[in-house]
């Protein structure tokens, strides 16, 4: 073996209802990523209960994840879909990476300090440590990219971080049992088991915000279900939300510039552009000088025109869940198979006796 194998993975956590901004910002990027690559898509479920240990219906939102996927067009016979608890390897390889990681590392991760606010102490041991499972998630499968929003990439550099720890403190332990790549970190020549993750940016990345407030992200946490359009409203609610989204009295600009200081209606814009495949540029040029009383419905007419026929697959999936079951099953045997091999040998590198 003298390189890695191409391989992309990601996954979705399973936590409250997915929106327009998780389908625009991830999922079609996913859909698009599988055209070209082989492709591994997660439902990380065992990330759900860091944060929030109980749920009233974890199944209902895991199996409405894989959904969203299937009916957002991956392919699950020629990809991967299933769900993070049904591969075990992810979290053996996530205690070893907790070994291997320093607290330190952990400490310094932005969204540990933002999801457990000032009062760390009560914080899990969970949610401290995810981002060795997160990790793990990518490692048991030696991906070699993964796409991720800002919010993620700090993850990304840990995991870099921790495989090259792994590859560099088990070097000849590598080499010895005929394992791994030759490949060079800076200037210094490694023997490495686990691949250097790549980002993968892959152009402009819509970031979708509440329709209730320009300046803060849309979220499955916002307790307004105004502030988000969920894959699955229906027309007449994704029309009213819309036209219930906040802006303000002026025209739209015909210029990009004029979108400054004016998060509402650069966020209206923003979400057009990326439903309609435009920049915003040339959205601009098709409404600049126009109120929001013409742009709002033209947008709700796009966002049900793009919307509708995926929230009406979700919907036939949601009412066959024998169906889904299957192809998270089917997915979580050939993820199982693929974790295993990956898992037997860092057994080895390890020294564990098997």
């Amino acid at each position: 073996m003298n390189e890695f194998k191409p391989l992309v993975f990601s996954g979705v956590q399973p936590t409250g209802n997915l929106h327009l901004g998780n389908y625009l910002g991830a999922i079609r990027k996913f859909v698009a990523l599988q055209e070209n690559n082989d492709c591994i898509y997660c439902v990380v479920d065992l990330h759900s209960i860091t944060a929030q240990l109980v749920h009233e219906d974890l199944k209902g939102q895991i199996r409405s994840i894989a959904a969203a996927f299937i009916a957002s067009g991956i392919d699950p016979e020629k990809h991967i879909v299933f769900n993070q608890s049904a591969v075990p390897q992810h979290a053996e390889l996530a205690w070893i990476f907790n070994c291997v990681a320093r607290i330190g590392w952990m400490n310094r991760m932005t969204q540990f300090k933002d999801k457990a606010g000032k009062d760390r102490e009560n914080a899990s041991l969970g949610l401290l440590a995810y981002p060795s499972l997160m990790a793990a998630d990518i490692l048991v499968y030696r991906a070699t990219h993964v796409p991720v929003g800002d919010d993620q990439k700090q993850h990304l550099e840990l995991t870099r971080d921790i495989a090259q720890k792994f590859n560099i403190d088990f070097m000849e332990h590598i080499r010895a049992r005929g394992y791994g790549v030759d490949t060079v970190v800076g200037e210094e020549p490694v023997h490495a088991y686990f691949p250097p993750v790549e980002p993968l940016i892959g152009g402009a990345t819509p970031r979708v915000m509440s329709l209730r407030d320009g300046t803060k992200k849309m979220s499955k946490s916002d307790p307004s279900d105004l502030s988000r359009i969920n894959l699955m409203d229906d027309a007449e609610t994704i029309s009213k939300k819309i036209r219930k989204a906040k802006t303000d009295p002026d025209a739209l600009p015909s210029e990009l510039d004029g979108l400054k200081g004016r998060p509402e209606a650069d966020n209206l814009v923003g979400i057009y552009a990326a439903l309609s495949d435009k920049t915003k540029e040339q959205v601009l040029g098709e409404f600049g000088g126009q109120q929001f009383s013409v742009f709002k419905p033209a947008l709700v007419d796009l966002a049900v025109e793009v919307l509708a026929p995926i929230t009406g697959e979700m919907r036939r999936l949601m009412g066959d869940t024998a169906h889904i079951d299957a192809i998270l099953r089917n997915g979580g045997e050939r993820a199982r198979a693929r974790a295993e091999k990956t898992m037997t040998e860092v057994r080895d590198i390890i020294g564990f006796l098997q």
